[in-house]
Formats: structure tokens, C-alpha cells, sequence
């Protein structure tokens, strides 16, 4: 399996994408959010993937930087079903509160005729805190990550003979979710900005992490491979070699600080 990047920055970026990733395996893909708008096309372009491949998408919440490029996604989907140019059928899973967003931005936004491919081309599956469910082949458990801000699930994915890989969302891991973090082989969480500037960027308040911090719970529950991404674009081009230099620090597994587009063998 793979892990592309498609976007590693947090909600006010501009000199990168907002946070997004694709899982692929055998040329089946699952989509983990959209970012902020139409450029999620042209970041899937740009790691040579036709958009009509995608028809498995998570939301993980209801932000705008994550949720409107999944609403794009949508517009075009319906679109090219309706011209016979899209085949298969689209499946987007998340909680109770997005998928009523997905469902009354269609009503409201698009014509009649794509909001009736509602659960004839296009499935929206709510899912439960703790569930699991079978996409593309692999088991996926959804789980809720107590958010402060906004309802979010992460999830955990397993693949290939029982390895595990658990996305946290956007906000610091909580501890009530221990259990998807326990003999993991890789962890993807989000690191807002250094801990040696939190005073300048001040990622507590907006209830983020920081790279020392994203670092130590990787260490405590002995993760195998550490992602960080939805993070601040200060000084990007730097940002790489400033994480790895004051996370490895901290973490003794392997350590990925990822720009956009990049693709990460599992």
C-alpha cells in the first residue's frame, strides 16, 4: 500500500495544500478528506491519477478545509454520471453530521437530477463511533476523537497481513483512544509547528500539536513509522529539515515529514 500526500498544510495555508491523502493498492484508492476547494483535481493530476478513479472517499470532519474539495468531488461525480462518463458508483463514509451536510449542500446546490442519484450512484454511509467497515478490501474502524471544535473521527486501516495504520484527524490524540495506537506500524498525525515556536504560532489555543508533541505519543505507544503533516507553511521550504530535526529528538521510529505530493511506501 501506499500513502500519498496530496496535501500536508493546516486550514490557513497557501503555499501548500490543505491536508488530504489517498491510501492505494492495486489501483483501488480511498480519498481521506478534499481540502479547501477545486484543487484537489488538480493535485490528483499532478500525481497521475484520473479523479474519475476515486469512488471511495473518508471524511474525517465537517471543516472547510477538508470538506469543500469532497464537495467539488461531488458536483463533478453527479455530473459525469449523468453524461455517462463516470463509471461504478461513488461511496463516501463519515458521521452523522457531514454526511447531512454532503446531503443538503446537493439538495440545495445542484439540479434535481443529481441529487436523485442519492443511493442509486452515489451512497453516502454514516458511521459509528467504533465500527467497522470493509473498504477496498481492508478493514477500516472509524473511531471518535473526542474533538473539541467540530465532531471528528479518525480511523485505523488494516492492511496487508495484520499491519495497522490509524489516522488521528487534525487534532491532538486522546487518550481514550489508546487502542488504535498500541503495536502500531504507522501513525499519521497532525503536527502544527515546532515546539520551540509554539510561543510565535501559538498551536495550543487552536487546540493542535506540536511537532515535540505529535513525537512523544508516537514514542510512549512504540510506534513502528511516524507522518506529520497539517501544519503551518512558515518557512516551508525549510519545514522538512526544522521537523525532523527537533522531532528526532523525541522519536526513536521513522520519522516522515512529507511535502505535498510526496508518496510514502507503507
Amino acid at each position: 500500500m501506499k500513502l500519498i500526500m496530496l496535501g500536508t498544510g493546516n486550514a490557513s495555508a497557501i503555499a501548500c495544500y490543505n491536508s488530504c491523502f489517498l491510501l492505494t493498492e492495486n489501483n483501488k484508492h480511498i480519498l481521506v478528506d478534499g481540502g479547501g476547494g477545486s484543487n484537489i483535481f488538480n493535485q490528483l493530476k499532478a500525481v497521475g491519477l484520473d479523479w474519475k478513479l476515486i469512488n471511495k472517499i473518508i471524511v474525517t470532519h465537517k471543516h472547510m478545509d477538508h470538506l469543500i474539495g469532497i464537495l467539488w468531488i461531488v458536483r463533478m461525480a453527479c455530473q459525469h454520471i449523468n453524461r455517462n462518463e463516470y463509471e461504478g458508483n461513488l461511496y463516501i463514509y463519515s458521521h452523522d453530521e457531514v454526511i447531512f451536510l454532503i446531503k443538503d449542500f446537493m439538495k440545495k446546490f445542484l439540479e434535481k437530477r443529481d441529487f436523485e442519484l442519492l443511493n442509486k450512484r452515489l451512497f453516502l454511509i454514516e458511521v459509528k463511533n467504533n465500527e467497522t467497515i470493509v473498504i477496498n478490501d481492508k478493514k477500516v474502524t472509524f473511531f471518535d476523537i473526542c474533538s473539541k471544535k467540530a465532531k471528528q473521527f479518525g480511523f485505523q486501516i488494516e492492511y496487508e497481513e495484520n499491519h495497522r495504520l490509524t489516522c488521528c484527524g487534525d487534532e491532538p490524540f486522546n487518550k481514550l483512544n489508546k487502542q488504535y495506537l498500541e503495536k502500531l506500524d504507522w501513525l499519521i498525525h497532525e503536527a502544527f509547528s515546532l515546539k520551540s515556536e509554539d510561543f510565535l504560532y501559538k498551536p495550543y489555543e487552536k487546540n493542535h500539536s506540536t511537532v515535540a508533541d505529535a513525537c512523544a505519543i508516537a514514542e510512549k505507544f512504540k510506534v513502528k513509522n511516524l507522518v506529520l503533516y497539517h501544519s503551518i507553511d512558515k518557512n516551508i521550504e525549510n519545514r522538512k529539515e526544522s521537523f525532523l530535526s527537533e522531532g528526532e529528538k523525541i522519536f526513536k521510529g521513522k520519522l516522515f515529514v512529507p511535502y505535498d505530493l510526496e508518496i510514502i511506501t507503507l
